[in-house]
């Protein structure tokens, strides 16, 4: 039984990830149509659509499926207005929380973020109330292994990058910070330079961070986790800090 049991955590593993994986495109690809929609399907001039090809690429997304969803975008008539909404609230000990969504109901989706908030001890507070909290960044991600650490710092700078935070641990990744005007510029100059990009993104990153533990720690983690698995739902941002082991 013991084998059994292994195998059956692993078949749950895997139908976890392939679960988060098809979340995650179906979130790209409304992006991608969005986008398209609004600013037409030429990624040179469409600066959005530009973006969400990109995170497209990083979340390996065929690139069939990414030119369909640029189609249908960009060919929609009518149809669903979606639209961009952000809500800010606060998790269990005081954690600031920022939910960015695209929507096309508005009151479905703040009903939904309402019951993520509530259902773990968190609450939806008014616009502004937490977002001054976190400042506006771009954020590269980039495998740890096999990277000298010394190339990469200096093309970063050289890209124009405000920040190298050096990995962590044996599997930790480089994290490189720019301005939001330069995000483009330095990710680029990383790509031009040979280091492959794990991740990117225009990120809100917390200015000073909340160190939750125990159930407040689950209690937020669980708060992010319902949040994200929200189809409305595009990114969810915290000044939680989770402590390791916890």
């Amino acid at each position: 039984m013991a084998g059994h049991n292994k195998w059956s955590k692993i078949k749950h593993r895997k139908a976890a990830v392939e679960k988060k994986k098809t979340k995650v495109w179906t979130k790209v690809a409304k992006a991608l149509m969005v986008a398209a929609k609004h600013g037409g399907p030429d990624p040179d001039s469409n600066l959005s659509l530009r973006y969400a090809i990109d995170e497209a690429r990083y979340a390996n997304m065929p690139r069939d499926t990414i030119e369909r969803a640029i189609k249908k975008g960009a060919g929609e008539k009518g149809g669903s207005d979606w639209e961009t909404v952000r809500y800010e609230g606060y998790g269990p000990g005081g954690v600031a929380v920022v939910v960015d969504a695209l929507t096309d109901n508005r009151t479905r989706t703040i009903t939904d973020v309402r019951l993520a908030f509530s259902t773990n001890g968190g609450n939806v507070g008014a616009s502004g109330c937490v977002a001054y909290m976190f400042l506006s960044r771009g954020q590269i991600v980039i495998a740890g292994e096999g990277v000298s650490g010394e190339k990469l710092m200096e093309a970063a700078i050289e890209a124009g990058a405000t920040d190298v935070g050096e990995p962590e641990g044996p599997e930790g990744v480089w994290v490189i910070s720019t301005e939001p005007q330069d995000f483009q510029r330095v990710k680029d100059g990383l790509e031009k330079a040979g280091f492959a990009i794990e991740q990117a993104e225009l990120a809100l990153i917390p200015e000073t961070r909340v160190a939750v533990h125990g159930e407040q720690a689950e209690s937020n983690a669980s708060l992010i986790e319902e949040l994200e698995d929200l189809d409305d739902v595009q990114k969810v941002w915290s000044n939680a800090d989770f402590p390791d082991g916890e």
